[in-house]
């Protein structure tokens, strides 16, 4: 097989999936769409009224992780992400996972101490962050002995990540990684304790959006999804990113607190 690409059987039930010796997810995520002519469709609408196709997306990502790279991380660093529902989710959770980075989207409705919680349990080497979720998140670094080598806003200010995209190579190639190999995490609630940190691997995602976002759900590449639970949670990931991505599909996002009523006018 050539390296990062999966073989599906579907005449199986269920479907029979086989993974290249060497596979990083991105590349079937993202790049896969530029080669199956998806460049300028729209893979995102927003709420505020912005549009990403997938060839936008998937330059975006590779410079995104040009960013990662000249931070100076190293493969298998975990860069925690505090982010809104937005295009930069996908571009800092992909550009990373292209670039050998783990990322680990944390719970936008946290507080201060939980976060400071997160970062020193994650051993993380970088957190980025929306302004918006500024006054919970300072804060947290002030509790710790040591923080994080890399603090970045995503947009907002001078230096922030946003900035360092538009200058970055549109270019990268993919970090070498195994299917099972470490992808990302993912914290529990912490409803028995204190929350504790998931490790998927690059398999993952295309476990799920195949067995579940496409054999189950029925995603399809001409659906529009919408998730009401937020990027971060697992739940949400799937519904708002992994199914319409690995379906060629197209995904709204709300970045605000979801109410009944704003979900009703979504």
């Amino acid at each position: 097989m050539q390296k990062n690409t999966v073989s599906i059987d579907s005449s199986a039930i269920p479907a029979k999936i086989e993974f290249a010796p060497e596979f990083n997810v991105a590349v079937p995520f993202i790049d896969r769409h530029l080669q199956e002519g998806r460049k300028d469709k729209v893979i995102i609408r927003t709420t505020e009224g912005d549009e990403v196709t997938y060839g936008q997306l998937a330059e975006r990502v590779n410079q995104s992780g040009n960013v990662i790279k000249k931070l100076g991380m190293n493969s298998g660093d975990r860069l925690l992400m505090v982010v809104k529902d937005s295009p930069e989710f996908f571009y800092l959770f992909w550009g990373a996972i292209k670039s050998g980075i783990i990322p680990v989207p944390l719970n936008t409705l946290l507080r201060a101490k939980d976060y400071a919680f997160m970062i020193e349990d994650s051993g993380c080497a970088a957190l980025v962050y929306s302004p918006e979720f500024r006054k919970e998140v300072e804060p947290a670094l002030k509790l710790l002995s040591a923080i994080p080598e890399i603090t970045l806003l995503t947009e907002g200010e001078s230096g922030c990540f946003l900035e360092q995209m538009q200058s970055a190579a549109s270019e990268l190639e993919a970090a070498p990684a195994a299917a099972t190999d470490d992808c990302f995490w993912l914290y529990s609630s912490g409803t028995t304790g204190r929350p504790k940190g998931a490790v998927h691997s690059h398999r993952d995602m295309v476990v799920t959006s195949q067995y579940y976002g496409k054999d189950t759900l029925g995603v399809r590449e001409d659906d529009i999804c919408f998730s009401a639970a937020k990027l971060f949670f697992a739940y949400g990931l799937g519904n708002g990113m992994t199914f319409p991505l690995w379906s060629g599909a197209s995904c709204v996002l709300f970045p605000a607190r979801p109410t009944p009523e704003s979900t009703f006018d979504v």
